[in-house]
């Protein structure tokens, strides 16, 4: 399915980007002193012959035009020299970046097949762009490249077929949990008028567990299963973490608050105790304000970066 493979490239990404800079910088020198259109040409051919499943690879000047001929993969695809690529997230993505980059699944303008694109610019010793060196790869060649192994596929679907089985059972605990909710909840509005207040502590505490462990859920659905946040951003995991931790202290806190009650109306020497949770409800929210500011600080850096 396409849509598999668009996830399995997003898990795989990395290999394939760190694959293919390796071959463009360990034959194409940047920043030297005689950097000529022959010798990126001759550094090609020695890249042809490392990796042979690409589709094309094409040389553009610093406007985006392609110069030289278009070195052809098996698909013998045929590109026009006089075509501007200055338009192409590869070609201005790896100026911006002054590295290799690799480009997202896109459709091509010959067959609408899905290809990957990586481009590497190259630098005279004055710090000058040249070229972009650029390599397309259909999208199943750049998998099968970057696939550890022939049992990848298998042990991929046993992953998911777990962490599917995982998220039902624990969707059913959140779903007994709430059951028992409404349940006790229910209870104390029957009894409205003698109900104990510690029952509607039990539910409140029961429900926000529930919502908690839900959330858990969703994320390990949505990014295990479905494949939605897969990739770099880890922006969304966060966020279910501290909303899961949050959930936590929050029951907790509820707890503390009915022992106080509980501990002062009829053990009043008992309510140490409730100060020892309310105290390790105080420092779990400490830990969870260092996370958030250390999780947050670090993926502000490298999107800076």
């Amino acid at each position: 399915m396409l849509s598999k493979d668009i996830v399995t490239y997003s898990k795989i990404r990395s290999e394939l980007r760190a694959y293919i800079c390796y071959l463009f910088t360990q034959n194409i020198k940047n920043y030297m002193p005689q950097t000529t259109l022959e010798s990126i040409f001759s550094a090609i051919k020695t890249i042809k012959e490392d990796i042979n499943v690409f589709d094309c690879i094409y040389v553009l000047d610093p406007g985006g035009k392609q110069v030289g001929e278009t070195i052809m993969g098996y698909k013998k695809i045929r590109y026009d020299s006089c075509e501007n690529f200055a338009d192409r997230a590869y070609f201005y993505e790896a100026i911006r970046e002054q590295k290799c980059i690799i480009t997202n699944p896109y459709p091509t303008r010959i067959d609408g097949s899905l290809v990957v694109t990586s481009s590497y610019p190259v630098y005279n010793e004055k710090r000058e762009l040249l070229y972009v060196v650029c390599i397309d790869i259909s999208l199943k060649e750049a998998i099968n490249v970057s696939s550890p192994s022939r049992f990848y596929d298998a042990f991929s679907n046993f992953s998911i077929a777990m962490y599917f089985s995982l998220s039902a059972m624990l969707t059913l605990i959140s779903i007994l949990l709430f059951i028992k909710g409404i349940a006790s909840f229910w209870t104390a509005s029957i009894h409205f008028r003698s109900f104990d207040i510690k029952e509607v502590f039990e539910s409140t505490i029961l429900l926000t567990l529930a919502l908690a462990i839900f959330d858990l859920v969703k994320a390990i659905f949505e990014e295990e299963v479905l494949g939605k946040n897969s990739g770099d951003n880890h922006r969304a995991i966060h966020k279910t973490m501290i909303r899961f931790l949050g959930s936590i202290v929050i029951a907790l806190a509820i707890e503390a608050l009915m022992l106080v009650f509980k501990f002062t109306i009829s053990e009043p020497d008992k309510i140490i105790y409730a100060v020892y949770l309310t105290g390790g409800v105080a420092m779990l929210l400490l830990g969870l304000s260092v996370y958030v500011k250390f999780a947050y600080g670090a993926m502000d850096k490298d999107e800076r970066n």
